[in-house]
């Protein structure tokens, strides 16, 4: 890798912060991870970014950054609205990374960064129009169209899992009842399983592998999570009418035992709408950091140097 050539990208987490450095065709080659430290509040956290940032800088002399952060980001200003794991509120994430490293920094949402990765590396080749859907502790959605994601008016686009898929249900973070990832993500489909038998230790994958296994507790949550999710999913084939569903995070793992189902209660739903193909995603949980790296790739003019 040249020095003009190199990209570096962040992916942060409320755990832990991906990073990785990308070659000239924008693909990481290199990845690493650091605790985000969340529990130090904001200011903190910015600085953990900002030094994971910068080390990468003087490791890997790049010409661009790229950062995917969670919540509510205005990519075009170059702002975290919200983001509610982190602490943060109306930070200039962009502009405060391009002052600190002295580079041109792309700001994207980890999701919709995700769906830019699927889209040109992973699951989502070939497909103009595609939802990139992570179901893990929480669910979202990237509405990816000819290579790029809608981020809508307000840069709020894509909440799936807000979507009121039982109304009057459990109460969501949110403020709203009965949102699908109260029910169908990763952290319900393990919260709903203790309750059912009081063992607070299995997590989603347990819970898919009881179910097949015949524990009836665990099918009836793996059921629920799974007839919910196919209410969302057909909402979105109804509004959007894509060609394509890319599932990722953890469950996208679980393989036939998830998407066979999956596919069959989404079918059940549908009247004149087309079914999509719904495949797991390819990328995993580099994702979003492949993404941040691609963001920061496309700053970046033919020969590798910064556009001005």
């Amino acid at each position: 890798m040249t020095a003009t050539a190199t990209t570096i990208a962040l992916d942060i987490g409320g755990t832990y912060i991906k990073g990785g450095v990308a070659g000239p065709d924008g693909i990481l080659r290199h990845t690493e991870r650091w605790f985000t430290g969340a529990d130090r509040g904001p200011d903190a956290v910015l600085e953990t970014v900002i030094a994971a940032a910068a080390q990468l800088v003087r490791e890997h002399r790049p010409s661009a950054a790229g950062i995917a952060a969670p919540g509510i980001v205005d990519e075009l200003a170059g702002v975290s609205v919200l983001a509610a794991n982190l602490g943060w509120r109306h930070l200039p994430v962009r502009g405060w990374l391009t002052d600190e490293l002295g580079l041109p920094v792309a700001l994207g949402h980890d999701v919709r960064a995700g769906g830019l990765a699927e889209a040109r590396l992973g699951a989502g080749r070939g497909s103009r129009n595609f939802l990139f859907v992570p179901v893990g502790t929480g669910i979202a959605a990237a509405h990816m169209v000819d290579g790029y994601a809608q981020i809508g008016s307000h840069s709020r686009a894509g909440e799936l899992g807000h979507l009121v898929v039982r109304p009057g249900g459990e109460a969501c973070p949110c403020g709203g009842r009965g949102c699908l990832e109260t029910i169908a993500s990763a952290a319900a489909i393990a919260r709903h399983y203790a309750h059912a038998t009081g063992e607070t230790d299995a997590t989603a994958k347990d819970v898919g592998e009881r179910a097949a296994a015949g524990d009836p507790a665990a099918a009836t949550v793996w059921r629920e999570a799974i007839e919910a999710l196919a209410d969302g999913l057909a909402a979105a084939i109804t509004l959007l009418d894509p060609e394509r569903i890319v599932i990722g995070g953890g469950l996208a793992r679980a393989g036939e035992p998830y998407f066979a189902p999956l596919r069959a209660a989404v079918a059940e739903r549908l009247s004149f709408q087309t079914m999509p193909q719904i495949v797991p995603a390819e990328l995993g949980h580099q994702a979003g950091c492949q993404g941040a790296a691609l963001l920061a790739h496309d700053l970046l003019d033919e020969d590798g140097t910064a556009a001005p």
